[in-house]
């Protein structure tokens, strides 16, 4: 049975005093909801990784990192290691976002790195896919999602690959307050688990969990995740009020 996931991308938010206030509100409401076919879990900025490990340590939520270098070690300056997430207690990270491909330029080959990085210090990757309006427009999003996943998460041999979890998120509805219709996430979603399929067979694929992103909030989560092949969603805006985000975790 497939885990179902809510997962809430801070982005570049918040100060300290305000990060400790979500951190401990969102745990606050959490202990009166039954987690235990769901996963919950909070991505702050780099900076507040060591706060959020420090305060969800006997909670029920799981703190992830927004972004690690491909690099193992030594002269990058400004970069940050899969091996001192791992350090802290970081259980996942956030690998593709489109908005660090769009700003910084990332790279199939980078971010096939940067997976591989993370699984060795057993952090989980959430890697992001999905395609812009224009490819959507031209009829290309199938072949941009399959080469970003191919390209990036395919040279994984079966045992690392079964502690990854596939986030799709249509970019053209990323913080525009537009997401995309019931039917359009299922149908991709059922699509990656198609390829899935194909290359790694039908446990995993069945086993593997693939989130939606792209303006989901509180009124539209629960439709989004009543589609059979979708398992929850990667919360961008909406993740930064706790009641909100509870919200959203109990739309399953």
């Amino acid at each position: 049975m497939r885990t179902k996931i809510v997962a809430g991308n801070w982005k570049m938010n918040k100060t300290f005093e305000e990060a400790d206030d979500l951190i401990n509100n969102i745990i606050d409401l959490l202990k009166s909801e039954n987690l235990s076919d769901k996963a919950v879990i909070i991505c702050p900025p780099a900076v507040f990784l060591e706060l959020a490990t420090d305060q969800s340590f006997d909670s029920e939520i799981y703190v992830g990192a927004q972004n690690v270098s491909r690099f193992e070690s030594g002269a990058y300056t400004g970069e940050i290691s899969a091996s001192m997430l791992s350090s802290m207690g970081v259980d996942f990270c956030i690998i593709g976002h489109s908005e660090r491909r769009k700003y910084f330029l990332e790279t199939h080959e980078e971010l096939a790195g940067k997976v591989d990085q993370v699984l060795k210090q057993n952090i989980s990757p959430v890697f992001c896919c999905g395609e812009t309006l224009p490819e959507r427009e031209s009829g290309k999003h199938f072949e941009i999602v399959r080469k970003q996943i191919e390209d990036s998460l395919f040279h994984l041999k079966e045992g690392d690959f079964e502690h990854v979890i596939i986030a799709y998120e249509p970019v053209w509805a990323i913080g525009t307050g537009v997401n995309a219709t019931s039917q359009q996430a299922q149908e991709m979603h059922h699509y990656i688990r198609s390829l899935v399929r194909e290359k790694y067979g039908d446990q995993m694929a069945e086993n593997i969990s693939i989130l939606y992103g792209g303006s989901c909030n509180s009124k539209n989560a629960h439709e989004l995740f009543a589609n059979p092949d979708v398992d929850g969603g990667l919360i961008g805006g909406a993740s930064l009020d706790a009641e909100e985000f509870i919200r959203i975790v109990q739309s399953f």
